[in-house]
């Protein structure tokens, strides 16, 4: 069913503390599951499978609809983010300027797809759609900063930044 992370699950009790406190203030409303799913990735950040269980056990329901819910909705997310979070614009002026194969070199290099974190949490990395910067084009983000005009070439010297 879900993909393991390549990062390990660190929730602490605390974190299933909260998340038991939600479900229990949510048990048995019609329409619970996305409130629980969008407070529990508040507390962990994403949505593990071993937080979709908890949530799961707790409301009472299969947890194949947890997945599908948390796998539907663009909100949630399956996997951590990285310290930094790279995003790259797949949008048409991107992708026409080169953007994919900018996209291809990350994943080479970081040795993730789009949607995963680092093993040290460090990188993650998501492909996106118009980011409103096509006069920049190519263009990929890190965390707030903005990096545009790229090739291939400029790739390891970006990620050699965020990487001290």
């Amino acid at each position: 069913m879900a993909m393991k992370s390549s990062v390990p699950f660190t929730g602490t009790k605390e974190q299933e503390t909260e998340l038991a406190a939600v479900i229990t203030e949510h048990k048995g409303q019609q329409g619970a599951l996305i409130p629980v799913m969008q407070k529990a990735q508040e507390i962990y950040g994403y949505l593990p499978i071993e937080v979709q269980e908890q949530i799961a056990l707790g409301l009472g329901v299969p947890l194949e609809k947890v997945y599908g819910v948390a796998t539907f909705y663009a909100q949630f997310a399956l996997n951590p983010k990285g310290q930094y979070k790279i995003s790259v614009c797949l949008g048409t002026a991107c992708y026409v300027k080169g953007s994919g194969d900018i996209f291809n070199k990350l994943r080479e290099l970081l040795g993730i797809d789009s949607g995963e974190c680092t093993p040290d949490g460090r990188f993650s990395l998501e492909a996106c759609r118009c980011i409103g910067a096509c006069g920049l084009a190519p263009v990929l983000t890190v965390n707030d900063d903005v990096y545009g005009r790229l090739t291939v070439d400029d790739v390891e010297g970006i990620v050699a930044k965020y990487n001290n």
